[in-house]
């Protein structure tokens, strides 16, 4: 124990919570020798409890609170493709057991609380945190939000604390933290409902954003955090400060007891690293908040804690997973969240039919660039980078690998293209890496907050590194342009934390295979992608031709205005739900029924026409008739992912409830619509139906059909 620790505890009688014991990543300064393992932590946990038992009045215990936005940002944990790759899954089923091994390894080190990314929208991608994000959707989101909290709380000895409310994908020109101009109605209808998805899951614990709201911080607007999130929603669990976020209020405010002051009273219960919340005992002898309310947080700290047990003297039986499980389970999400946006039939490979493959691009041969901010320190055997990926696929063949970095992620690099040239030259075919990178190290300068100041050479995304353009780096543009003279096929993998635009490769190469950061076996499952193994991912997101198309999300309100600009007319490249197959699925007998409680029953066959086993999702949009309102012009209302082998075929059912077709009001009262325009789509199918509410006498209603 610490003198520092030993300090805080005399100070104050106690400590409540503690941050990140467990990390190891260059903002923590702990590494693969520094960290600590999965025995020393659960030592370390156990220490930090005696302590409290033997040496404090009240002897209660303390939480642990720790990291895994993508897997627990610790040694010897299991990190996970990032949420920007998971929600191009569309498959929260799978999203959830993932979350079950994040408990349970966070459980193995004597962890209590994860604080986990669910809740940003990615409305901006120049924002730096787009890699945090599921979706631009809000549908989607929530969908990937009641994964996670089910995952992460199944055993119950696990909370989940979901970030960040609300709004903060919405920063003005993608400036992390930077201002959010929205209404009312945005909030509600895009940015909330992951929250409400949340709660309605079981999420004891969520933080409040740093941003504010048409001028209100999060952290003290009692109409968030009360208001909505408790009353509204009966939300009953705790709310946690972000890092520093109440020194930030202060500054604002120019008091710290003020600060202390409104932010509870506002609904804060936990801070988190600021100087403010000590000031509350003098926030009450001033007059500024009331013990009731400082008692009401306490308690439901107190209650969080007697959940998890900390209170008992029964030790807690613990789920655990082998490493094969893990890997296989990773695998799979990271396989199930590869989209593919182009293939000239060049995709998938037969090595028996190449002699050499070359494989160039700087993430290529870099298992960091796989991964993404917020992770830790990984033992590299433990993890399969792309060049590693390809080589056990070709290890029992004759074919030959050749490799060359070609350029870094923004620079070039002395003879770079030149080793480049000599792979492309012998090669049959060419599988070149672009994008960006979120890997952080020693060189990078971090503020108070945890946030990049100053990203190493390689850092184009994470936390604080946000983006005027979101076109790729000029020398992997020259890269792939010089790799295209040797008129060889050549496959582009995105790995990367943003959509960045394309259009400047797109010409270039004969396919696209986006890989956002997935994870550390996603060098095993791009290969076995590449290899023949299906891509089922569809974009959860809009890829924008140009940066100056911002924003690009598809859900748009349908008013009367000119899309096209006139330096710059074109649409978005790729759109919302957009993705390519190895094989073809057919979509026969769409019904649309009316069904129980308001709801819509739609029916339909899905059959796999091809020869490689597959999965598609079946999309359902509507556009809502809303009165005086504009309408979105779609929004996606459910959606299910079904895995078929060839020839196989299904009869799918998919429930739309009245809560799936409510539209807010001017009141932001949730009322069903009088009509509906329905859309069920794959991506090479697309059939609608228009809908319209017809009440009988007795005022009950049911669907019926206009067209």
């Amino acid at each position: 124990m610490t003198d520092y620790f030993k300090n805080e505890v005399k100070k104050y009688g106690t400590v409540g919570v503690i941050y990140g014991v467990f990390r190891a990543d260059p903002w923590s300064e702990r590494n693969e020798l520094t960290g600590l393992t999965t025995s020393e932590a659960q030592e370390v946990s156990q220490m930090i409890q005696q302590y409290m038992k033997k040496e404090t009045r009240l002897k209660i215990p303390v939480l642990l609170s720790e990291e895994c936005p993508h897997g627990h940002q610790a040694l010897e944990a299991t990190t996970l493709p990032t949420n920007f790759s998971v929600g191009c899954s569309w498959n929260p089923e799978l999203y959830q057991q993932l979350q079950e091994v994040v408990a349970a390894e966070l459980q193995e080190k004597g962890a209590h609380l994860g604080l986990i990314s669910t809740l940003d929208l990615l409305r901006d991608p120049r924002w730096g945190r787009t890699e945090e994000c599921f979706s631009e959707d809000p549908y989607l989101t929530a969908a990937f939000t009641q994964a996670a909290v089910t995952g992460l709380q199944k055993e119950q000895k696990i909370k989940a604390v979901l970030k960040h409310l609300a709004g903060q994908g919405n920063v003005m020109g993608g400036h992390n933290s930077g201002p959010v101009a929205i209404g009312e109605r945005e909030l509600r209808e895009i940015h909330l409902p992951a929250i409400r998805a949340g709660i309605k899951a079981g999420a004891k614990g969520c933080m409040a954003a740093y941003n504010d709201i048409d001028g209100v911080f999060c952290h003290t607007n009692p109409h968030l955090l009360q208001e909505i999130l408790r009353e509204e929603y009966g939300f009953s669990g705790i709310v946690m400060a972000d890092g520093c976020a109440l020194d930030r209020v202060a500054e604002t405010c120019g008091d710290p007891s003020m600060a202390a002051a409104k932010a509870i009273s506002s609904g804060v219960d936990l801070s988190l690293w600021d100087e403010v919340f000590p000031y509350l005992e003098q926030a009450v002898a001033i007059g500024l908040v009331s013990e009731e309310v400082i008692d009401r947080s306490v308690l439901r700290i107190l209650e969080l804690k007697s959940e998890l047990g900390l209170f008992s003297s029964q030790s807690s039986p613990k789920v655990s997973f082998t490493s094969a499980q893990k890997e296989t389970l990773c695998t799979a999400l990271a396989e199930d969240s590869l989209v593919l946006l182009k293939n000239d039939n060049i995709l998938p490979l037969k090595k028996e039919k190449l002699n050499q493959i070359g494989v160039v691009g700087p993430h290529a041969n870099n298992i960091y660039h796989l991964l993404g901010d917020y992770t830790p320190f990984k033992k590299i055997a433990s993890c399969c980078n792309l060049l590693q990926g390809i080589e056990e696929h070709t290890a029992n063949s004759t074919t030959q690998l050749a490799f060359a970095q070609g350029c870094q992620i923004t620079t070039d690099l002395p003879q770079g293209l030149d080793e480049a040239n000599q792979v492309a030259e012998n090669a049959d075919v060419i599988v070149v890496t672009l994008g960006g990178s979120s890997a952080r190290d020693f060189s990078t300068a971090f503020a108070k907050n945890g946030a990049a100041l100053q990203g190493s050479q390689e850092m184009t995304s994470g936390e604080n590194i946000d983006l005027a353009s979101i076109e790729l780096p000029e020398c992997q543009i020259k890269l792939v342009k010089e790799l295209a003279k040797h008129g060889k096929p050549v496959i582009a993998v995105l790995i990367e934390g943003r959509p960045h635009s394309i259009s400047a490769i797109e010409p270039y190469v004969s396919a696209i295979l986006f890989a956002g950061y997935p994870g550390q076996y996603g060098g095993k499952a791009i290969a076995n992608v590449l290899f023949g193994k299906n891509p089922n991912g569809r974009l959860a997101f809009t890829i924008p031709e140009h940066s100056g198309q911002l924003p690009v999300y598809y859900n748009y309100r349908n008013t009367q205005f000119k899309e096209t600009y006139t330096d710059y007319p074109e649409k978005p490249i790729y759109r919302f739900g957009y993705g390519l197959s190895y094989t073809s699925f057919e979509l026969t007998d769409v019904l649309f029924t009316d069904h129980q409680d308001h709801s819509i029953k739609v029916s339909c066959r899905l059959k796999n026409t091809g020869n490689h086993s597959g999965a598609e999702t079946i999309q359902i949009y509507g556009k809502k008739q809303q009165g005086f309102i504009p309408p979105r012009e779609k929004e996606l209302l459910a959606f299910k992912k079904v895995h078929l082998t060839p020839l196989e075929e299904r009869m799918i059912e998919i429930i739309l409830t009245k809560e799936q077709l409510y539209y807010l009001d001017e009141t932001f009262k949730e009322v069903l619509p009088r009509e509906v325009h329905l859309t069920v789509e794959t991506v090479t199918f697309k059939q609608s139906i228009q809908l319209f509410r017809k009440v009988d006498d007795h005022e009950k209603s049911t669907w019926c059909i206009r067209s």
